[in-house]
């Protein structure tokens, strides 16, 4: 296992220099689930929700939250994404939505970070406004699916 690169050698938490690090393309997909009962999610899907278009506000939540993931997470680099895709799925059977979000850009570093807070914050977006219909949904499995790019070059979950 590699150590930990965001602290110095007196264990002090520091950003990482991306100075010398060559700009390559990068992207990075991230997901999460929220469940939630049979009758909140029908409401949702039918897009009958008194709020609104619950699936269109939390993807422009998705897609801030990615621009800002900098201002949120203390050792992120600002970085010039390229692109980024929030998409919902809906999966009746097990009543929940699944979130995905791939970030993409050219740069030093990698753009993980921007993908799980995308889908994070999409996350809590659903449940913000579905929060006074019922109070129990769960925010549940949050983790990267997927990267490309870097000297790390690609992994994917499952693959180790």
């Amino acid at each position: 296992m590699s150590e930990l690169t965001h602290l110095d050698s007196d264990g002090n938490a520091h950003m990482v220099d991306v100075t010398d690090k060559q700009k390559t393309a990068r992207s990075a997909t991230a997901e999460a689930s929220v469940k939630m009962s049979a009758a909140t999610l029908d409401m949702v899907i039918r897009g009958e929700h008194k709020k609104g278009d619950v699936f269109g506000v939390a993807r422009i939540a998705g897609i801030q939250a990615a621009k800002k993931c900098s201002d949120l997470i203390p050792l992120c680099h600002p970085l010039m994404l390229s692109s980024i895709d929030v998409e919902f799925q809906i999966d009746e059977k097990n009543c929940q939505v699944l979130i995905q979000s791939t970030c993409k850009l050219k740069g030093q570093t990698g753009v993980e970070m921007e993908a799980l807070t995308a889908v994070s914050v999409a996350a809590l977006t659903i449940y913000d406004m579905c929060k006074g219909v019922e109070k129990g949904i769960r925010i549940e499995s949050i983790g990267l699916v997927e990267k490309l790019g870097g000297k790390s070059g690609h992994w994917k979950q499952g693959q180790e």
